[in-house]
């Protein structure tokens, strides 16, 4: 171990444009993108191994009930609600810094609603609802602004 890695200093005040995120694809799937399966645990894992950019793949469920899956696979199908509850419990256990949702919208407006109420439930103060107006980049906020946030981008 080398004692000088002790002292390097990670600026985390830049817009938050200016770092490379780890981000993951096809977040819920366990195995290939045609037959596994989709499982809450895998956002567990990612988060817990530094992914700070998660993909939530949602889909029309049954009774009104948004679920995630890879569209138009034989992927099995998870609860929208049961992914939101998994992230919100370890999206800041290893890591401090913002968590962004991709969300890959297929659903109906009806159900669309009701995954905007999950996200204000589940995740409460840490869901940032500011919104940036501006087409310039550099007015991002900074990752170390962001701390405890989930970022949602659609």
């Amino acid at each position: 171990f080398n004692p000088l890695h002790c002292q390097v200093h990670q600026d985390m005040e830049q817009p938050l444009c200016n770092y490379f995120i780890a981000s993951s694809h096809n977040t819920s799937l366990s195995g290939d993108q045609l037959l596994s399966q989709s499982r809450v645990d895998m956002y567990a894992r990612v988060l817990q191994g530094g992914c700070r950019c998660v993909e939530v793949d949602c889909w029309d469920g049954p009774d009104g009930e948004p679920v995630v899956h890879h569209g138009y696979t034989l992927t099995s199908k998870i609860l929208f609600r049961d992914v939101a509850e998994t992230i919100n419990k370890y999206a800041f256990v290893k890591n401090e810094f913002p968590v962004i949702l991709s969300i890959e919208n297929h659903c109906s407006i009806q159900q669309q609603k009701k995954i905007a109420q999950y996200l204000k439930d589940i995740f409460g103060d840490k869901l940032d609802l500011s919104s940036v107006s501006t087409g310039d980049p550099s007015q991002l906020p900074s990752p170390q602004s962001l701390k405890g946030k989930i970022l949602v981008k659609v």
